[in-house]
């Protein structure tokens, strides 16, 4: 039995995992975890292998401890997958749901060329995505009762996984040792974007994820409510660990409807609602807008509408365009835009409200809207440590193209796209503020020798 992972990185909370170990159990047989490391994956830097490879390291300990065997292949998991498995003889092998075209790609090819059946878990949504909806969904007030109807027969506690690792069979072939700084500094990708230190980056692995959702839950989630104001330290701060499948958004769930039960949870009914409404809902329709939009990083995915109303204003007069140089490095006339460029260039990660900030700016200053899809994808990928994800990439589609939103009101460049500016930015903050916090922290990081 082999569970191939490659999208859910932690070993707790794992319904693939747990598949696996239920069915090696029920037909005696040993079971390992699987992984193809492939020598690139959409533009991700060390930045992004870093934080991956150190989180594995973790998770392999831990699989280690509880008796079972993770098996890391060099070599891209097409390949690699079912040539492990024909020389183990596997009988089954399970794996991990993934929406994006690459991991689509290598499912189908592990399918073709696999010696045995090919489970497919979702343990990235609540509610599977396949089992949500068959199509492309409008938006998320089509999605959101989908769901919920759902909700209760998908949200189940998760068993322990070492009552499940206990009475499985022993694997009985030699697994080699990884030598985890070895495999990282030997990476042949690019090197340009660094690694994140701590304090000023998340720390990778399960554990951290973890302490993360405990602080949100008990120190943060009260101000969520507050979550656009990108000088309030009121977001989660998961979305690295969900992006690379380090907690399971469904024991994020449950411990903050734990939470709302306790006597003494400190966040009003609205934060959590709005909370679970994004961790879910929104999240699930990014998947949904994925699996079902193939061209879902292009022009090509947006609406009708959005491109009708585009084109026509394709050749307005633009007061500034910038090239992709120019963006990366954060040299703009806009102070708002640079810092918020500046803070995803140092730390790998932006907050929530400037993301969309950040993105309808390179529209407005792109020569055209598939130059600016195309600006910030790259930016996107390279950069954040969340980057080549469902979630990103509907962003910049919503951000750019009107996916999932509704025409508005008619202005240059933009045409009926949702339209944000400076000005409306610093009605809802302290823009100064967050522009001096910026220079301080890329003055701290310098001083520190993290940059």
């Amino acid at each position: 039995m082999l569970y191939w992972m490659h999208r859910e990185h932690r070993c707790r909370d794992n319904w693939a995992l747990i598949h696996a170990l239920d069915e090696a159990k029920r037909r005696g047989v040993p079971c390992a975890v699987a992984y193809g490391l492939a020598p690139s994956f959409l533009g991700a830097c060390i930045r992004q292998f870093g934080f991956l490879l150190r989180g594995l390291e973790q998770t392999a300990a831990e699989l280690a401890a509880l008796g079972i065997p993770f098996i890391l292949i060099r070599q891209s998991p097409d390949t690699a997958i079912p040539e492990l498995a024909r020389s183990v003889s596997a009988s089954l092998i399970v794996t991990d749901f993934d929406p994006l075209r690459l991991k689509r790609s290598w499912v189908h090819a592990v399918c073709a060329a696999a010696p045995c059946p090919v489970d497919e878990v979702d343990s990235r949504n609540v509610v599977p995505c396949q089992v949500v909806s068959g199509k492309l969904e409008y938006a998320a007030r089509t999605i959101r009762p989908k769901i919920h109807r759902l909700l209760d027969e998908y949200l189940d506690d998760l068993p322990e996984l070492s009552e499940l690792a206990a009475d499985v069979v022993p694997w009985r072939w030699q697994v080699p040792a990884v030598d985890w700084q070895t495999l990282r500094d030997g990476l042949g990708v690019d090197r340009t974007v660094p690694e994140v230190p701590a304090p000023f980056g998340p720390e990778p692995g399960e554990d951290a994820a973890g302490v993360v959702l405990h602080r949100f839950l008990t120190e943060r989630m009260a101000l969520y409510e507050k979550r656009n104001d990108p000088n309030v330290a009121a977001l989660s701060g998961l979305s690295p660990y969900l992006h690379f499948g380090m907690i399971s958004a469904q024991r994020v769930v449950l411990d903050t409807l734990a939470r709302n039960g306790a006597r003494r949870s400190v966040a009003p009914a609205e934060a959590r609602e709005s909370f679970l409404e994004e961790l879910v809902v929104r999240r699930e329709l990014a998947d949904n807008f994925c699996l079902h939009m193939q061209e879902y990083d292009s022009w090509n995915a947006f609406p009708d509408w959005a491109q009708r109303t585009l084109d026509k204003h394709r050749n307005d007069g633009r007061d500034y365009v910038y090239d992709l140089q120019s963006l990366e490095a954060g040299k703009t006339h806009d102070p708002l835009w640079n810092a918020a460029q500046s803070e995803m260039r140092l730390t790998g990660t932006m907050h929530g409200y400037l993301r969309m900030y950040w993105a309808k700016k390179i529209l407005e200053w792109s020569a055209s809207p598939e130059d600016a899809v195309r600006h910030a994808i790259w930016l996107n990928d390279r950069y954040f440590i969340d980057g080549r994800d469902s979630n990103g990439y509907t962003g910049v589609a919503w951000s750019m193209g009107g996916v999932h939103d509704r025409p508005w009101q008619e202005r240059p460049v933009f045409g009926m796209v949702r339209y944000m500016n400076y000005a409306g930015a610093r009605r809802k903050f302290d823009v100064d503020h967050y522009v001096f916090r910026m220079g301080v922290l890329e003055r701290r990081m310098r001083e520190e020798g993290a940059i």
